[in-house]
């Protein structure tokens, strides 16, 4: 569903993505790892439209439609949502005030605000509590509930377990299979390997802005030489 092509991303004159290539298919997790600055980030952003980073060349194509020049918003409209780094939410608006900005409250097909609180029961108890108020963990189940109100196909999370505790780390690989049951198609961004390969179908790995191991999660486990090299892990 999701195709990257020879991507080169740019930061000013910095070239910071070389000829990335990937694909994400229908109903099923990819990881991207690799260790802080290795330009995770700069391809989620380069996915989703949004600037800087600058792409010069490659593409990037969705059912395939050439993404490439579209406005965030218009990528968004093609059902592709994204759990930004960091949750990036708003600090002055309730839990319901961020999950209604997308769709009614009324809404009774997709994702509703409804089935998002079956999905996060916390949310449901937090509903009136502002986006400043509240727990990491809570606020990682915000921005995926936030994600899936656009009814998305394909969900691009960064760092979604940054932060986390590891209970809620344990809560979240489990959201994201319940999510892979019905259909939906995750890129997953993470330094934590382990919470990775725990989800993942298939692991990119990436190191100084290109791809340099690509397979199956189990068979990249088993390469301690390549952990240690491009991921920091003994």
């Amino acid at each position: 569903m999701l195709e990257v092509r020879d991507l080169h991303s740019y930061y000013g004159e910095a070239h910071v993505i070389h000829g990335v290539s990937l694909n994400v298919a229908a109903g099923e997790v990819v990881a991207l790892l690799g260790r802080n600055g290795m330009g995770k980030t700069t391809i989620i952003r380069s996915i989703m439209g949004l600037t800087p980073p600058q792409v010069r060349s490659g593409s990037v194509r969705w059912k395939g439609q050439d993404l490439l020049g579209l406005r965030p918003h218009g990528i968004a409209a093609r059902k592709i949502a994204l759990v930004p780094q960091g949750r990036r939410l708003f600090p002055s608006l309730t839990v319901t005030e961020h999950l209604t900005m997308l769709k009614s409250a009324r809404a009774t097909e997709g994702w509703t605000m409804e089935k998002v609180f079956n999905l996060f029961p916390r949310l449901a108890e937090r509903r009136n509590h502002r986006g400043g108020q509240l727990s990491g963990g809570e606020r990682g189940m915000l921005a995926v509930g936030r994600a899936l109100m656009i009814d998305p196909e394909l969900i691009l999370m960064d760092e979604p377990s940054e932060g986390l505790a590891p209970v809620m780390v344990q809560h979240l690989e489990d959201i994201m299979l319940s999510l892979k049951k019905e259909g939906l198609s995750i890129l997953l961004v993470e330094q934590n390997l382990y919470s990775a390969l725990a989800v993942a179908d298939r692991v990119y790995v990436l190191d100084t802005g290109r791809i340099v191991s690509e397979g199956v999660g189990k068979e990249i486990a088993k390469d301690p030489e390549q952990l240690l090299e491009h991921l920091g892990v003994h």
